[in-house]
């Protein structure tokens, strides 16, 4: 499997998380951010063409998969702001307390080791004022639909390496201490059920 999710799982994944309908959906949320950033599953980089120069200060990236670093450079090299980031994991962020203004979460919930770890480390660094941005498929709120995700989920985790489609977005958003502000959920068009639910929205630190 190290060959697989070194080499061959960025890619695909790099390919799918870059679609035009994704893309479409990052344009909605991902330009509200402001200030100094911190994103978690920083992937490739498919969000820094959405970031604002003049409104973001820094984009700090933390990713995991040395893989799908070495694909981030030409959307490095494209991009509007400032960026510096780190090969790491979500659930131990190299920032200090309350030094964020906006956390950036797309596509990331559903393939972090720790969920409930990783979302807490984000409302550690983020400044009491701040708000975290989200873009997440997940476990869908139709019980018929939940139900397969359940029961393809196992296989579906091996072959996405690492990837989980029944992770409750909402749920671990308010478990970790913050308060939907704004929320969409939707599925993604042209995409299977059991794969395209969607969370869109904003949170803020309780």
């Amino acid at each position: 499997m190290g060959f697989y999710v070194d080499r061959i799982a960025p890619r695909l994944t790099h390919l799918c998380c870059g679609s035009r309908r994704i893309a479409e959906q990052r344009g909605l949320i991902v330009p509200q951010a402001e200030g100094v950033v911190v994103e978690i599953g920083f992937g490739s980089g498919h969000n820094l063409g959405f970031y604002r120069k003049g409104k973001v200060t820094q984009v700090v990236g933390v990713e995991p998969n040395v893989g799908m670093l070495r694909l981030a450079d030409r959307n490095l090299a494209a991009a509007p702001v400032p960026v510096e980031f780190h090969q790491g994991v979500a659930e131990d962020l190299p920032l200090e307390t309350h030094s964020a203004d906006t956390a950036v979460l797309t596509y990331t919930l559903c393939s972090v080791a720790e969920p409930a770890r990783a979302l807490s480390e984000l409302r550690r660094v983020l400044k009491p004022s701040g708000r975290l941005l989200l873009l997440e498929h997940g476990r869908s709120d139709e019980a018929g639909v939940a139900r397969w995700q359940d029961r393809l989920d196992p296989v579906w985790t091996v072959c996405a390496a690492g990837c989980h489609i029944n992770r409750p977005t909402r749920q671990a958003v308010e478990a970790a201490g913050f308060s939907i502000e704004q929320l969409d959920t939707f599925y993604l068009r042209g995409a299977p059920h059991v794969v395209g639910f969607h969370s869109r929205g904003i949170a803020v630190p309780r």
